[in-house]
């Protein structure tokens, strides 16, 4: 099973539009597994319409709780609190003087577990999401939702890509392709680990360059090779034209150049990708985009 994972340095280049295309590509021929690694924002969904069929909570981090029949106001804990998470209770006239925990603020460090005289205080792990196993048109995908104000993204990100990994490899699938999440932190990171490929989409735009520069150095150290697709290609000639010369100064290959089309828009309105959506011009170069991908990975496996 080989990983493809589609990246970007930033957001808003149109990521999620070709991995759906390529998802749809993919299974005419193979057997594919897709996985949306952006938990932060992930909208791989509303294209594939996924059918939930397994919904699984996802605890990560610690936050302190207080034992209100222990705690005796001693302010202890609040005196060693860094973040400012422990504060009096003063919304019942019995309870004035005890002790809780904001669990926004707090950071699961456990000074004042150590430095409660009563053991008033523990860490508990908190609920920080869910993650999913749901059927669509192309094949299952595994996805997630990080609630809000919640941590360690990164390794949801990981959770999600095994549990992919391990349904493909159980499936005997063909590839398993990867909807990243935008940047260089660690949800990219965690997205790269065991990639055998990663498609680099990029646009046009002044910042163009140097989005590509961070998002290369990121597959490079961890020794993910890439390949480029440029999308609304024709929007900006000298910029596409500047986007190529980097590429080819670096040896790497710009398998695609995707022309704006507002018909990519209209196939969004509508829940498809574009290549199930019409035959345009659009879906003609993403399909040679598939190709070169494809062609890249056999040619890498005979090697």
């Amino acid at each position: 099973m080989k990983q493809i994972v589609i990246l970007s340095g930033k957001g808003g280049t149109g990521k999620t539009s070709i991995a759906a295309a390529l998802a749809h590509l993919a299974s005419q021929s193979a057997r594919v597994v897709l996985a949306d690694a952006d938990v932060d924002a992930a909208n791989l969904e509303l294209v594939l319409a996924p059918t939930k069929r397994r919904v699984q909570d996802f605890k990560s981090g610690q936050v302190a709780r207080v034992d209100p029949g222990i705690c005796t106001g001693c302010g202890l804990c609040e005196a060693v609190c860094r973040f400012g998470a422990l504060h009096p209770v003063s919304t019942d006239a019995d309870d004035i003087g005890r002790y809780a925990v904001d669990p926004i603020a707090c950071e699961g460090c456990a000074a004042c577990t150590y430095q409660c005289p009563l053991e008033a205080i523990s860490l508990e792990e908190e609920l920080s999401g869910q993650w999913f196993l749901s059927d669509t048109r192309f094949g299952p995908l595994v996805h997630a939702h990080l609630f809000a104000a919640q941590e360690n993204s990164g390794k949801l990100v990981t959770l999600v890509k095994q549990q992919a990994r391990d349904l493909g490899l159980a499936q005997g699938t063909d590839y398993l392709l990867v909807d990243g999440p935008p940047g260089i932190g660690c949800p990219v990171i965690a997205t790269c680990a065991g990639a055998d490929l990663a498609l680099l989409v990029t646009e046009p735009t002044v910042a163009a360059v140097h989005d590509l520069k961070r998002v290369l150095a990121t597959t490079d150290h961890f020794r993910v090779p890439a390949l480029v697709c440029m999308n609304k290609a024709d929007l900006n000639e000298a910029r596409a034209a500047e986007i190529e010369r980097f590429c080819e100064s670096l040896a790497i290959d710009v398998v695609g150049r995707i022309p704006y089309d507002t018909t990519v828009t209209n196939a969004m309105v509508v829940g498809k990708a574009i290549t199930e959506f019409t035959d345009g011009c659009v879906s003609r170069e993403v399909s040679r985009v598939w190709e070169r991908v494809t062609e890249f990975i056999s040619a890498r496996s005979e090697y």
